[in-house]
């Protein structure tokens, strides 16, 4: 037998092995992806004053090395399958860490505890089924004029408020529909799971959002029960109701953002909040931010308190930005708004004030 015909037959025999490799099981024909993909932030954060947690006074300042002074740090693994006629399947998991000590951060403490869920999209919209964001979170996302980096920015007010319920909603089920006319619908059901209580740690919330030109409008609703079978090491069945309206209008290379927001938190503060700024790209490398908000207690308006940062990014490629942020809040009466998530959640009567320097890198 000749070289030529040994290799033909290895040839086919690779070949082979390769399409049954493919193939698999059930012949599935359907084109699919998975993408590994992360973040890592890592800073260097200073507050003039710091909480003491055992008295409620003034520990003094303070200097620490912070995860995710701009963005949380996290990895996951997203992917989509092509099942013909513009229906696929997705799916995402999603981990939180922290660049400090290497532990779970950034999530409700669980190995995947910031997205956990598979789903169905095509022209009728998407479904998900599983650890999700809820659309009132996405709704904040989108209205923060500091994109609620971790540092000075509405991410710190939402958690210090009521930690993650809401942001990582576990046992729940959403649809979004397709864009029409410029309109858009997200609904989410979360369960308890508790038998002969559907009403234990049940949790929905909707958006609606519009969208012309440069204008979007987003309004969205939170309504949450403590309770439910879903155990998390973070607090992420706080009982409360949450309402929001924002608008972003983008200009160019500017972007300018308002929002009102509210925390009815069951026995404890009815935050509202009034945030507002804007970002702008000086040029490809280089963006500066701004923000102000301004939160009153509802129950009793002797508690309010002001936050406003400042924010500068220099992009060295792509993936990694240099960022540098400085922020002061005052507070009054029991209002207790911090200058970070990470650090300096909540902070003392008074004035106080704080910065941080930081990379982070996107993979």
């Amino acid at each position: 037998m000749s070289f030529e015909s040994n290799r033909r037959r290895i040839e086919i025999a690779v070949a082979g092995m390769f399409l049954t490799m493919l193939m698999g099981p059930g012949s599935v024909h359907a084109q699919s992806s998975v993408t590994l993909y992360g973040v890592i932030d890592a800073g260097l954060l200073y507050t003039n004053k710091s909480l003491n947690e055992k008295t409620g006074g003034n520990a003094g300042s303070q200097i620490s090395l912070t995860d995710g002074d701009l963005s949380a740090s996290r990895f996951g693994l997203k992917g989509a399958e092509d099942l013909g006629g513009g229906l696929k399947a997705t799916f995402t998991l999603e981990s939180g860490f922290s660049v400090a000590n290497g532990g779970f951060a950034n999530s409700n403490g669980n190995m995947f505890g910031r997205q956990a869920w598979i789903g169905l999209s095509g022209g009728f919209g998407s479904v998900k089924a599983g650890l999700q964001y809820s659309p009132f979170a996405l709704a904040l996302i989108g209205s923060d004029p500091r994109d609620v980096a971790y540092f000075g920015s509405g991410a710190g007010i939402y958690i210090d408020n009521v930690f993650v319920t809401g942001l990582f909603n576990q046992n729940s089920v959403s649809y979004t529909s397709p864009e029409f006319g410029g309109l858009r619908a997200s609904m989410l059901l979360g369960l308890g799971g508790k038998a002969g209580d559907f009403q234990s740690g049940r949790q929905y919330s909707a958006s609606l959002t519009y969208q012309t030109g440069g204008l979007l409008v987003d309004a969205a609703y939170y309504n949450g029960n403590a309770g439910g079978t879903a155990s998390t090491p973070i607090p992420s069945t706080v009982p409360f109701l949450g309402r929001t309206i924002g608008a972003t209008y983008t200009y160019g290379n500017l972007v300018a953002k308002a929002s009102f927001v509210n925390y009815k938190v069951a026995g404890a503060f009815d935050s509202r909040v009034y945030g507002g700024g804007a970002s702008y790209f000086i040029n490809p490398a280089v963006a500066v931010d701004a923000g102000v908000w301004y939160t009153s207690d509802g129950n009793d308006t002797k508690n309010h308190s002001i936050l406003g940062a400042i924010g500068g990014r220099y992009n060295l490629s792509k993936r990694t930005t240099l960022y540098a942020q400085f922020a002061a809040v005052n507070n009054h009466g029991a209002m207790n708004t911090g200058l970070a998530v990470n650090g300096a959640l909540f902070e003392v009567p008074g004035t106080a004030i704080g910065a941080t320097a930081g990379i982070r890198h996107l993979f």
